[in-house]
């Protein structure tokens, strides 16, 4: 999730805690701890190489989001603030401790409701979960809480923060249903091309639940549509292309490569949706992802080239088209508006 909704919902659990009630001040103070924390997993960002462009793809999400690091991080977090805020409210160290470890909690398993997918069981497993109930960001998600979680704050009601809390556990829940009935839409669409689908996956487009992108493999191609799910459903059907096929699309790439390496750890993180550009040879995309959710319009891909020597890295690109135009189109998907299937 954005780095808002990260921190609203650590300083909404931090706030809630029957620890940060003893004493109408510390609610605040709870509140801002959980809030600083619930955003510090994705200092990995920062984790970066100027020699390996795809090195930040393999730590972001990765072990400053797992499970087991929970602990470490909270108290990384609580060394940093208690000098900083704890000490100043008269909090313990252990009360600086809960408040930041209960709000670093929350960041992988908020995480994990998305679609980009996180190693919650880093050093054990290398999966990335993705549950894929929720947008990356979501409005509707994130405003009530942050109302509520600052209410609590500023009316000193930890009850308001719990109503914040409750509120994103229905919407969750909600996001889980629809994520049911967003799959089920997109195994009518195969089934109505006569498809049996190798794989198949769903996740909420921009900044909604309403509207999903339905994505599958069948007979060496991936196709892509959107769904209107739940109330008033509808199909927005969208278009295909083949997987890709090194021998074919990349007959000169040789495994010892470093391109070819980098080839399969961006196959690795993409969770194997990946197709050559028709428009540009060389260019290898990630399917999942994209602004419209029935279009193949990637948001980011990797470059390689046949000139390129033996140790020299594929370079990461970043592709955004005309945000206003896809806004507006999803907007109408949204509403309901435009052809259907």
């Amino acid at each position: 999730m954005d780095p808002l909704t990260q921190g609203t919902l650590g300083g909404a659990l931090g706030a809630a805690l029957p620890q940060a009630t003893r004493a109408k001040s510390n609610i605040v103070i709870a509140g801002a701890l959980g809030f600083f924390s619930g955003m510090a997993a994705d200092l990995d960002v920062f984790i970066r190489s100027s020699s390996d462009p795809l090195l930040f793809l393999e730590y972001h999400r990765q072990f400053t989001h797992s499970l087991i690091f929970i602990p470490v991080g909270g108290l990384i977090m609580a060394l940093v603030l208690h000098f900083l805020l704890g000490r100043r409210w008269k909090l313990s160290f252990l009360q600086t401790a809960l408040f930041c470890t209960m709000g670093y909690a929350t960041h992988a398993l908020l995480d994990s409701a998305t679609s980009y997918g996180t190693m919650l069981f880093w050093p054990f497993s290398d999966a990335r979960i993705a549950w894929r109930i929720v947008s990356v960001v979501d409005p509707l998600f994130t405003l009530p809480l942050a109302g509520l979680a600052l209410a609590a704050a500023l009316k000193r009601k930890p009850v308001l923060a719990k109503a914040g809390l409750v509120w994103a556990a229905a919407y969750l829940a909600l996001g889980a249903m629809q994520h049911q009935n967003a799959l089920q839409m997109g195994r009518d669409i195969a089934a109505g091309r006569g498809h049996t689908p190798d794989r198949m996956e769903v996740k909420p487009s921009f900044g909604n639940i309403v509207v999903w992108k339905t994505l599958y493999e069948a007979n060496g191609r991936y196709y892509v549509d959107a769904v209107r799910a739940g109330l008033a459903p509808r199909t927005f059907p969208g278009s295909s292309l083949p997987k890709l096929d090194l021998a074919a699309d990349l007959p000169w790439l040789t495994p010892e490569t470093q391109q070819a390496r980098d080839i399969e750890r961006f196959r690795t993180f993409s969770r194997d949706y990946i197709a050559q550009d028709p428009a540009r040879p060389g260019r290898i995309i990630d399917v999942r992802y994209s602004m419209v959710p029935n279009q193949i319009a990637a948001l980011w891909s990797i470059e390689v080239i046949s000139s390129a020597g033996q140790n020299k890295h594929a370079k990461f690109r970043t592709h955004r088209s005309d945000a206003a135009w896809a806004m507006g189109r999803l907007w109408r998907m949204i509403l309901a508006k435009g052809p259907r299937k």
